[in-house]
């Protein structure tokens, strides 16, 4: 593999336990604040993300594992 081809895939190797991080910080704020309609939106907006990231992952034949985002069910673990 290629200098260029290892830059892109160490970027999202670490790009994925930081997504999961801030959304997991995002749904505890979420639940200590469900009132604050910001706080609510960012929380969701991680679901989309990290939800888009796996299905286009899996398109293109990536594990998820790969991506530090085998652990996590949007589904399950990003909705209230």
């Amino acid at each position: 593999m290629s200098k260029e081809c290892n830059k892109y895939k160490y970027y999202l190797m670490d790009l994925g336990p930081g997504l999961k991080k801030f959304a997991l910080e995002a749904k505890e704020d979420f639940h200590n604040h469900r009132d604050n309609k910001f706080k609510s939106g960012y929380y969701s907006a991680f679901h989309r993300v990290i939800s888009y990231i796996m299905q286009q992952a899996e398109g293109f034949g990536i594990d998820v594992k790969e991506l530090g985002l085998d652990d996590i069910d949007p589904d399950k673990d990003l909705i209230s």
